[in-house]
């Protein structure tokens, strides 16, 4: 079994702004990147895993295959941190949550650990349906929080893992063993 973990395209938003579960558009270059992003898949893919934001559901409607939204594939709920300038959220409310964040929540939103515990449930699911070839398009911690899965690896020390725009990252699922093919293939 062949897993693709597809991060979206480029998102149209101002730098420093926090999103999360925001659902925002993609930039004018979204064709071109998809594109790109079809170039790197080795085979076709037989079925599609999407977040239902915009941002990934969009990649995921260029594919020529069937898509399944799944809203457990969604970035980190920021609460009501969504959508604020990071300079604008309290210095010494942010510099808390970025201590703890593995374990701690922004106000009304959710902590790494519980990202990791919904998209572990629906990773586990997709797996266990054994297609010979499948997209999972989402987001970076989503992707951080699979491979963290995968490679036994703490959450903390998944953000040395890049994940850029439109990039994959390929799993190979054999026997019961993982492997990693390519991390932020761009």
């Amino acid at each position: 079994m062949e897993i693709y973990l597809i991060r979206h395209t480029t998102p149209k938003i101002a730098k420093g702004i926090c999103y999360g579960q925001s659902d925002i558009d993609l930039t004018s270059i979204f064709k071109k990147e998809a594109e790109e992003v079809h170039q790197l898949i080795d085979k076709p893919l037989d079925y599609i895993f999407s977040s239902p934001l915009k941002r990934c559901a969009n990649l995921a409607n260029s594919f020529d295959v069937s898509v399944q939204k799944e809203p457990r594939l969604m970035e980190l709920s920021f609460g009501d941190w969504e959508m604020k300038k990071w300079k604008d959220i309290p210095q010494s409310a942010l510099n808390e949550w970025m201590e703890n964040y593995v374990t701690q929540a922004p106000p009304k939103g959710e902590s790494y650990k519980k990202l990791k515990a919904r998209v572990v449930e629906i990773f586990k699911g997709i797996i266990s349906q054994n297609r010979a070839s499948t997209g999972i398009i989402t987001h970076a911690g989503p992707i951080r929080a699979i491979l963290s899965h995968v490679l036994n690896l703490s959450l903390k020390d998944t953000f040395t893992l890049k994940i850029d725009y439109g990039s994959v990252t390929k799993i190979s699922l054999v026997e019961g063993h993982f492997t990693i093919d390519y991390i932020n293939k761009k």
